[in-house]
């Protein structure tokens, strides 16, 4: 049904468009009787064989939702449905802020590609938390936080302390979005000068709460092996609970279908989808026998089929998540993977 009806009527619009079209019929759904129940019957599938504990959570499947799609924590709930085994919303900032300027987002369909360059946009943080304390999540929801584009990097921990103090008692987990290619300034906060700091503080203001929420960093695949070895080392000592890799890449080597000029007019983004998928899977394994199994990991990156999946979990992931594969395959790609992982 997605890919035959719904798919070409969001495709014959510009992303951003789509993205909301969708949105906004998705908010329609929850008002129409008997919605959700027909949803999570085509498309929810549960699998107790596939129940694993990462992070000391308890995971009903291990495909999630990558973020950047819900980005403002208003749609948990509506994802669940499709049969995510969790959500990660955001990336949420203390401030709302626009992002950059439009157009900012577009796909390349003969690659199965994506690059955007939204620059974070999103409502707030507090726009987030006011949905979660009137929406009770039904599913496990990590919360992506990041830094404000304003702020400096020298004062970006403050950013970071804002946003998890204020979702700490509403969320299950964070990611610590260190990596965005579209905001100036930010894939520097990989640097460990800047990512100690932010971490540390973390991690100490998580010793004041009676629950245990994990934190995961979220690293970019453009990273030299040195600066992984930095940020793997410093994540074993510091009691970092597990990586999500990756990120978008500024790459954009794998896309074939494009010319060089069009590729130069949509100008600077990070890119996802298929052709990422290599890259992001040796990321994955990198991290994976570097810190010799130590550190779980989440895979994200160009999943658009389940062998896609299974390449992540070969390489050493013990959990991944969709986003453009998801827009071009549709819904329909989790249940897939799960029954895949089942066999």
């Amino acid at each position: 049904m997605y890919k035959h009806i719904l798919k070409p009527i969001l495709f014959a619009f510009n992303p951003e468009t789509a993205h909301n079209m969708l949105f906004s019929v998705l908010a329609f759904l929850r008002h129409v009787p008997l919605a959700r129940t027909i949803i999570r019957a085509i498309y929810k599938k549960d699998s107790p064989t596939l129940e694993k504990e990462v992070f000391g959570i308890k995971f009903p499947n291990p495909v999630g939702l990558a973020g950047g799609l819900d980005k403002n924590g208003e749609f948990y709930n509506d994802m669940a449905n499709f049969g995510f085994g969790f959500v990660e919303i955001g990336s949420l900032t203390p401030k709302p802020q626009d992002g950059n300027p439009k157009p900012r987002c577009f796909r390349v369909p003969g690659d199965r590609a994506i690059i955007n360059r939204f620059g974070i946009n999103n409502k707030g943080v507090k726009n987030a938390v006011e949905h979660l304390k009137k929406v009770r999540p039904e599913v496990i929801v990590a919360a992506n936080i990041s830094k404000n584009t304003s702020s400096i990097n020298e004062e970006a921990a403050k950013d970071y302390e804002t946003s998890f103090g204020l979702l700490y008692d509403f969320v299950d987990m964070f990611v610590i979005n260190i990596s965005c290619p579209n905001v100036v300034g930010l894939t520097s906060l990989q640097n460990i000068s800047f990512l100690s700091e932010i971490i540390d503080r973390l991690l100490g203001l998580r010793m004041y709460y009676d629950e245990y929420r994990p934190i995961l960093l979220k690293v970019s695949p453009d990273l030299s092996h040195q600066q992984l070895d930095e940020i793997i080392d410093y994540s074993l000592r510091s009691g970092i609970d597990g990586i999500v890799a990756g990120n978008t890449t500024r790459s954009r080597d794998g896309l074939t279908s494009i010319s060089s000029e069009k590729i130069e007019e949509i100008g600077n983004g990070g890119m996802s989808g298929a052709p990422v998928h290599k890259k992001n899977v040796e990321l994955v394994r990198y991290i994976h026998e570097k810190s010799e199994g130590r550190l779980p990991i989440i895979g994200v990156g160009g999943i658009m089929s389940p062998e896609d999946a299974q390449d992540m979990f070969d390489a050493g992931a013990s959990l991944v998540e969709l986003y453009s594969g998801f827009i071009y395959e549709g819904p329909g790609l989790i249940k897939k993977i799960i029954r895949h992982l089942e066999k």
